[in-house]
């Protein structure tokens, strides 16, 4: 292949990605970054309140609030993703979010540190994620956003626990 050809492939597959992923994000705060979910996802953002622990329940699930009536399992995303814990503040809040599970839909909420705001992010402005080498697991990056000087790393909640943490959790709620 030579090499215009191999840039312009390149390009193409750049293009597939950016089309793909191309449409309106919730962007969040956790730690010094932030991420950004399907708005599809998401049904609805609520304020922290008392979450009531779950014995043996893995170390990054919270535990189980009661929204209207329904219980649901609450995921600390920091712990998820490797990073230290930090007491809730006024901003930290739970995303109530639908993830699917082959033909199961599970609902369930994660905290974050803090909601940004609601972003339509043009096909232009998304890029694949980078590969960081075998022992990084990123396949719950879609891929990344750019808006201005900022990135955003677009995750895919469907995949950001395991189908055995889903599992574990569905048992949960």
């Amino acid at each position: 292949m030579t090499q215009a050809a191999d840039v312009k492939n390149k390009i193409t597959q750049h293009n597939e990605v950016g089309e793909k992923l191309a449409g309106k994000y919730l962007t969040f705060v956790l730690g010094e970054e932030e991420y950004g979910i399907e708005i599809l996802k998401v049904q609805e953002i609520i304020q922290m309140q008392k979450v009531t622990k779950v014995p043996k329940a893995p170390e990054f699930v919270r535990g189980v609030i009661n929204l209207r009536g329904k219980v649901i399992p609450v995921v600390e995303l920091r712990n998820k993703f490797g990073m230290t814990r930090q007491e809730d503040t006024e901003k930290t809040c739970i995303i109530v979010v639908m993830i699917q599970v082959g033909e199961t839909s599970i609902t369930m909420g994660i905290i974050i540190d803090e909601v940004k705001e609601v972003l339509d992010i043009a096909a232009g402005n998304i890029e694949e994620t980078p590969s960081f080498g075998a022992s990084i697991e990123t396949e719950f990056i879609m891929g990344i956003g750019k808006i201005g000087d900022n990135v955003k790393m677009l995750l895919d909640i469907d995949k950001v626990l395991s189908s055995a943490e889903l599992s574990s959790i569905s048992k949960i709620g």
